[in-house]
């Protein structure tokens, strides 16, 4: 077994295990939720008979397989062909469905880019891609890990990127989107997903952003499961008199810039931008931009995964490595403030 295969230890020594295909997560001690986004997809077809599912031959593994059991004549498998998937998305697009079409994020991403953009987004076609396996949340390395899909999708005109950060929002972004009349990139969340933002009763609005505590020290501002590992972060900082806030941005474009302006613009306190992507052309890079643009000049830190291909193995291992543990988050806070 390879240091990059060997399972993280946990509480008390106990190893961590972790499917990489499946893309788990620690709970960190919460509930989870079962494939919150077929069942909110299914939520929304009981009411929209214009909603289809597509997919390419991964219904299984983006939890589009309960949209199937449930609405079989809706549900269209399109096979190991992505640029197919998106073709034939958009062409039911023009026919007036609202399409729901999943595939792995790399897939959608890289392979088959053009077709997104010159069959769907040109002309604004009610598509939404669900992208899994987003960013680090899988352990079999460059081939399926994301982490370069939002720098790919920004540039994109017409296109809105949505990155949720549990079950919950997973769940209402879903609905929110099928509302949304254009294309949209959304990260899948997705088997047995954490229940983070419940007892903050959250409510996911298309381009907003929300602050989820306040701190007077370091203010994170973070997307889809960094959100989890900055409050987990800010929790744990706390216990060490270092008071942080926390900003959740699940909209990446178009992005909240008034209401990031107005935290980031309080005196006094570091902002961390924090996100399961590559720290070239996400989050950290459009948050540096309107702070700049804007002449707002806090001291300003970046945590996300490096400009490189990144190892396979054990998530828990991985995260520790590139950073995105809350050990991690936790003492590279503690080193920037000194």
């Amino acid at each position: 077994m390879t240091g990059s295969d060997r399972p993280a230890a946990g509480p008390g020594g106990a190893k961590l295990r972790t499917s990489a295909m499946i893309a788990s997560l620690e709970a960190e001690g919460r509930p989870t939720v079962s494939a919150p986004f077929g069942h909110a997809l299914c939520r929304v077809a009981a009411r929209r008979q214009e909603v289809v599912g597509m997919t390419a031959d991964l219904g299984k593994y983006t939890d589009l397989h309960v949209f199937a059991e449930a609405f079989p004549d809706r549900f269209y498998q399109m096979g190991m062909a992505e640029q197919l998937l998106f073709s034939a998305a958009s062409g039911m697009a023009r026919e007036g469905f609202t399409v729901f079409a999943t595939t792995y994020a790399v897939f959608a991403s890289r392979r088959a880019y053009d077709f997104i953009c010159m069959a769907i987004a040109e002309d604004n076609l009610d598509v939404k891609i669900i992208g899994g396996l987003p960013g680090l949340t899988s352990g079999y390395g460059p081939s399926h890990q994301a982490t370069e899909d939002l720098a790919i999708f920004r540039g994109m005109p017409n296109l809105t990127i949505v990155d949720p950060c549990d079950a919950v929002e997973m769940a209402q972004a879903t609905a929110a989107i099928a509302d949304h009349k254009g294309p949209v990139y959304m990260r899948l969340l997705r088997g047995r997903v954490p229940d983070v933002l419940g007892p903050y009763d959250y409510k996911f609005e298309l381009g907003k952003a929300r602050l989820l505590r306040d701190g007077r020290d370091v203010l994170f501002v973070s997307t889809g499961i960094m959100t989890m590992r900055a409050l987990d972060a800010a929790a744990r900082l706390a216990g060490e008199r270092i008071d942080c806030a926390v900003l959740h941005v699940p909209t990446i474009k178009p992005l909240d810039i008034e209401t990031i302006l107005e935290a980031a613009g309080r005196s006094g306190r570091m902002v961390v931008v924090a996100e399961n992507h590559t720290v070239v052309g996400g989050l950290g890079e459009a948050v540096a931009r309107a702070l700049l643009s804007s002449g707002v000049a806090p001291t300003f830190r970046h945590i996300g995964l490096p400009d490189a291909f990144l190892d396979p193995g054990a998530l828990p291992t991985l995260h520790d490595r590139y950073g995105l543990s809350v050990d991690k988050v936790c003492g590279a806070v503690k080193a920037w403030l000194g």
